[in-house]
């Protein structure tokens, strides 16, 4: 009898509870969903909703540009840009790493954008590392770096 329960414990585990394969699949799903997320708020120059996929402590390591710590600094560097730069840009993600509640992605942009005050527009290549936390069951992210391709 003890087996027969014993066994009906271990079944209804796994039917009832995720794997973990199951759970880090699941978590890089919600993670590429984010950096789409972030591609279209930077495409439509939206700084609130990109400071809204930061964490609240969120640190951007903008190519060529002060660190911005914290959503009111990066909410500021992204206003800024947002005020003299409109971008076109896809996103390939090249990898995702789930560990518990961190993980990371390694990306590349590329498209374009328009200098407001000229109205030129200069083709625009990127190397992305973002660093993703979860926070209250949503992934968020902690830290974004990018570089120029070429």
């Amino acid at each position: 009898m003890k087996s027969l329960l014993f066994a009906i414990v271990i079944l209804g585990s796994l039917l009832f509870f995720p794997s973990k394969a199951e759970a880090q699949t699941n978590a890089k799903v919600e993670i590429e969903k984010l950096i789409f997320a972030y591609r279209d708020a930077l495409n439509a120059s939206d700084a609130n909703k990109v400071v809204s996929l930061y964490t609240s402590q969120g640190v951007l390591l903008a190519n060529a540009a002060p660190t911005a710590e914290g959503a009111e600094q990066v909410k500021g560097t992204y206003q800024y840009v947002f005020d003299n730069y409109k971008y076109s840009l896809e996103f390939t993600i090249i990898e995702i790493i789930v560990n518990g509640n961190y993980a990371f992605a390694r990306s590349t942009s590329k498209g374009s954008f328009i200098i407001k005050a000229s109205g030129q527009t200069v083709a625009d290549e990127n190397r992305e590392l973002f660093v993703f936390e979860k926070v209250n069951g949503n992934w968020k992210i902690a830290r974004y770096m990018y570089n120029k391709a070429k």
